[in-house]
């Protein structure tokens, strides 16, 4: 079915009861996606209900769609965040794992790939136990380690566990010669209406600096535009959405978009002013984003979304969360499955170097620029 045609009250009724959150799939995040976002519109949805109440949901496209590879299998759909673990019912986890895979099935697939998803929690575990019993196994097409932050720790101990003494003594001096501009403020936008004023400053700084030079700012398309306007401003009023921004005086040097699903927060994306990049405006908002999560009794675990070894994060959120990509065969002994997993291994042999390439490249260039932010 149309992701469009989801019942909007029930998959958030669905987000509330979720075996494992996933801010990237709350109803308002990801429909404002489907509806505008830049690649990422059109997608279809695999549920599970029982009765009238919707106990499984996770956005699909094409493998042709998302890989260009002509086989019969159906991929998670992309929702401009990297994570796409499934919403599952925690009462019916294992129940609802099995009808999106028989849906899967029933519409001619004879796989489903969960791409970046979090490979040690409960909703994977439903999904393996569901193919153990039917003599089924997931394949792990490729994995990898992120940041993650421990939000139940007090942050001055994290902090000073993570950068050491002498770290955090260069950024404090960082932060004073920062003040030197005007007073330094860190400020939180929880409201719809001071979500949307802070989303333009975000947005402003992103679009000033190297993601606008590679084409990447959400402002350069105005379907990106759209969807993270309508987002952010709707997930602000159920209180699932909040923007940080750092401060010199009147002038913001940083912001960042949070998303939050029940006990976690999600780092979606950061904005610099790059001309206060010897001061690390970047890594001085993160600081700030960490103590306000860990004083934050409602938040237990903060993803960062970021990518691997990314050369600001790492270092300050010690954590590390298993993200991956799944495949599920859907068929015993299936040889289309064993195509399906060659195919995919030969894109991934001659992309992936390539790719590893660019994205060192990208992240020294990122780390020389903004001072790790």
């Amino acid at each position: 079915m149309p992701l469009a045609t989801v019942n909007a009250d029930a998959w958030g009724a669905l987000a509330d009861r979720a075996v494992e959150p996933n801010g990237y799939y709350l109803p308002d995040w990801e429909l404002a996606v489907d509806a505008s976002a830049r690649g990422r519109t059109g997608a279809c949805a695999l549920t599970a209900w029982r009765d009238t109440r919707l106990t499984g949901l996770v956005p699909v496209i094409s493998l042709w769609r998302a890989w260009k590879i002509p086989l019969p299998a159906l991929v998670s759909a992309e929702p401009y965040g990297t994570l796409c673990t499934p919403l599952l019912d925690r009462e019916q986890a294992e129940a609802a794992a099995l009808e999106i895979m028989r849906q899967a099935r029933a519409g001619g697939a004879r796989a489903l790939i969960l791409r970046t998803a979090a490979l040690d929690g409960p909703a994977m575990r439903a999904f393996r136990e569901e193919l153990r019993r039917d003599g089924l196994r997931p394949r792990l097409l490729q994995s990898h380690l992120r940041a993650a932050l421990d939000a139940t720790r007090n942050a001055d101990e994290l902090l000073q566990e993570a950068l050491g003494p002498k770290k955090l003594k260069e950024l404090r001096r960082q932060r004073n010669r920062l003040a030197e501009h005007g007073a330094v403020r860190f400020d939180i936008a929880r409201t719809p209406e001071a979500v949307a004023c802070a989303l333009e400053t975000f947005l402003a700084l992103e679009a000033s600096g190297w993601k606008a030079k590679r084409g990447t700012a959400l402002t350069q398309d105005e379907g990106d535009a759209a969807f993270i306007r309508r987002a952010t401003v709707a997930l602000a009023a159920n209180g699932q959405c909040e923007i940080v921004s750092l401060s010199a005086g009147d002038v913001p040097v940083a912001a960042g978009i949070v998303l939050r699903h029940r006990d976690r927060a999600f780092f979606f994306k950061l904005g610099v002013d790059e001309r206060f990049a010897k001061f690390s405006p970047g890594v001085q908002l993160t600081l700030e984003l960490t103590r306000h999560l860990c004083a934050d009794p409602a938040i237990r675990f903060a993803d960062s979304t970021a990518a691997p070894d990314h050369p600001m994060i790492n270092p300050i959120w010690r954590g590390r969360l298993a993200i991956g990509d799944v495949l599920i065969p859907l068929r015993r002994r299936d040889p289309v499955v064993t195509l399906i997993r060659a195919a995919l291994a030969l894109r991934h042999a001659i992309r992936e170097p390539a790719r590893r390439t660019v994205r060192l490249l990208r992240q020294c260039r990122e780390h020389r620029q903004e001072k790790s932010a």
